[in-house]
Order: C-alpha cells, then sequence, then structure tokens
C-alpha cells in the first residue's frame, strides 16, 4: 500500500478559513504535509495537501512504541475530514499512485453521472409510464432492489414503443456540466476514458463515438419489426459487470489497477468503486456517498481532473 497521498480540497470558493482548518484535521490525524499547491478550475476551486503518515516517514528505530499501521492512515484521514471538515467543502485523499501514473484510466457510470438525466425516465414519458419508472429506478440506485430485477421491470413498460423514441430521447440527452471537457483533456494528456451503463447501448453507443470514449459498455434493448418489445438482448449490465469492465479494460489498455478511477451515482456503482484505485461518488445517494474514498457534491465533472491530477488544456 503507498504511503503518500495528496489531500484535495474543492469547493465553490476556498476560504482560507477553510484551508487553516483542513490542515488543522490533517495534522491531528497524523498527517505530515510536505507540500501545497491551489488552482482556479471552471466552477470550484481546489487545493492539493501532499501528505504522508507522520509515524511512518520516520526510520523504524524512531517510530513511537504502538505507531499507526499504514494500512489505516487513509481511513482515518477520511473519517477525520468527513466529521470535521469545513461546510461547502470536500477533501478527498488521493493515493499518489494515481495522481502520479503517466496512463492513468477512468470510468464513468453514465445516467445522472456522464449525462444528466436517467434515459429510461426518458423513454418512460413514450409510454406513459414515467412516475412508475421512476419510482423503481430510485429504488435500484438506493440498493433497496436487485438490479437486474429492477431493470427488467422497467424495461418491460417499454413494450410496444416505436423505435424512434430512441432518437428523440437521444436528442435530449444532456452532458453534466464538464463531461466533454473531462473527457477531451484526460485523452488529450494520453490517459484512457470510458462509460459503462446499466441504460442502453442505443444512447451510449452515439455518445460515446461523439465524446471519443475508449471504451463503452450497456444493455441492449430487443427491437422487432421496428418496435421495442419490452426486453433486453443478452446479459444484463449490474454492477458485477460494471466492476468486472473497469478490470477488462484497464488491463487492455496496459494500464495498473493502482492508477484507475471510478466515479457513479447508484448502489450499482458500489462494486465497481470499490474495484478501483479511487472510487468517487457524483451528487449520489447518501449510501454511496457513504461506501466511496472521495464524493463530489458539486454538479461539475471537472473535479475528477482534479482529483486525478490531470492538467487541462
Amino acid at each position: 500500500m503507498p504511503t503518500t497521498y495528496t489531500a484535495v480540497s474543492y469547493g465553490h470558493a476556498l476560504s482560507e478559513d477553510a484551508l487553516v482548518t483542513v490542515r488543522r484535521i490533517l495534522a491531528s490525524a497524523g498527517a505530515e504535509v510536505t507540500g501545497e499547491s491551489r488552482a482556479r478550475h471552471p466552477g470550484f476551486d481546489a487545493a492539493a495537501f501532499q501528505v504522508r503518515d507522520a509515524d511512518f516517514s520516520a526510520t523504524a528505530s524512531e517510530r513511537p512504541a504502538g505507531s499507526r499501521d499504514p494500512a489505516g492512515f487513509v481511513v482515518r484521514l477520511r473519517r477525520a475530514l468527513a466529521d470535521a471538515g469545513p461546510a461547502d467543502v470536500d477533501t478527498a485523499v488521493v493515493p499518489d499512485t494515481l495522481r502520479t501514473a503517466v496512463r492513468k484510466f477512468i470510468i464513468l457510470d453514465v445516467d445522472s453521472t456522464l449525462i444528466q438525466q436517467e434515459v429510461i425516465e426518458l423513454l418512460a414519458a413514450h409510454a406513459g409510464t414515467e412516475a412508475q419508472v421512476a419510482k423503481v429506478t430510485a429504488a435500484a440506485m438506493r440498493g433497496e432492489l436487485d438490479f437486474a430485477q429492477s431493470l427488467h421491470h422497467r424495461v418491460a413498460t417499454l413494450a410496444g414503443l416505436p423505435e424512434s423514441v430512441l432518437a428523440d430521447v437521444g436528442a435530449k440527452v444532456m452532458l453534466s456540466v464538464g463531461a466533454e471537457r473531462l473527457v477531451r483533456d484526460a485523452r488529450a494528456a494520453g490517459h484512457v476514458v470510458a462509460a459503462v451503463s446499466g441504460g442502453f447501448s442505443q444512447i451510449l453507443a452515439p455518445l460515446a463515438e461523439s465524446l471519443g470514449l475508449d471504451f463503452a459498455l450497456a444493455n441492449d434493448l430487443e427491437i422487432i419489426d421496428g418496435r421495442l418489445t419490452g426486453r433486453v438482448s443478452g446479459a444484463v449490465v449490474d454492477r458485477a459487470a460494471k466492476a468486472a469492465s473497469l478490470l477488462k479494460w484497464s488491463a487492455e489498455a496496459g494500464i495498473d489497477p493502482a492508477a484507475t478511477i471510478a466515479i457513479g451515482d447508484g448502489a450499482n456503482d458500489l462494486d465497481m468503486m470499490a474495484a478501483a484505485a479511487l472510487g468517487v461518488a457524483f451528487n449520489a445517494k447518501p449510501a454511496v456517498r457513504a461506501a466511496a474514498d472521495a464524493q463530489i457534491n458539486l454538479p461539475n465533472l471537472d473535479v475528477v481532473l482534479a482529483l486525478a491530477g490531470i492538467r487541462g488544456a
């Protein structure tokens, strides 16, 4: 496990008082700050504190009896920052294996992460089942329902819709703030960007092509004689499939798991986030925020660039 990390604080604005509070929390949790930098990004400020475990910066003979286990250093920092961090400021503790990697792998959920909407709800509006589907989607994202079962239930309400609704919905999809810049700047710097979705390939495929994503995967809506059947073809892209995609694609790209970052908002993203070096909850449900390594509570994917240490163009 690496012994050096970067604590990245971010918010709409970072006051000097807020930064003093972050420094105090880091010190009280046993972190030695070895460097600091600040930057202004579109829509938010960020400050990066290079930290290491003060106990383990000493030689073995100098460490105090009962000095801390380095494996618990990050947990301790994250807990202290979550408990006492300044209001309206989030601080992520990022392993330097990710921030300093020559090539990084970034994977995003799609609905309510890469894009602002839930595609299945846009489709359900054409079938008159939007309220019903939205209720099931919310429960599934909170982890209260099995994702595959909930998907089959929701897709069944779309049976009979003409294939043409897909083009209509695709035209209504809105990218999240910062999404285009995230993909553009990350790929321009030589990194790999992927998207994996419990939604539908008929929407994700053209979006992935327009953004220039390196990898993309989603469910296939079954269409027969120009109409949706209310079924999906093949295996459902569930939480296990998302985690498997991260591991498969990063390996294909020749990128170590220690240089991966996963961003999502729902319970079906948790396995993918756990498999990454840094799992980020983006405007997420409470259970997802609690399980994530970091949170982005701004509607701005540019924060991912700051977390990963990628300089914008």
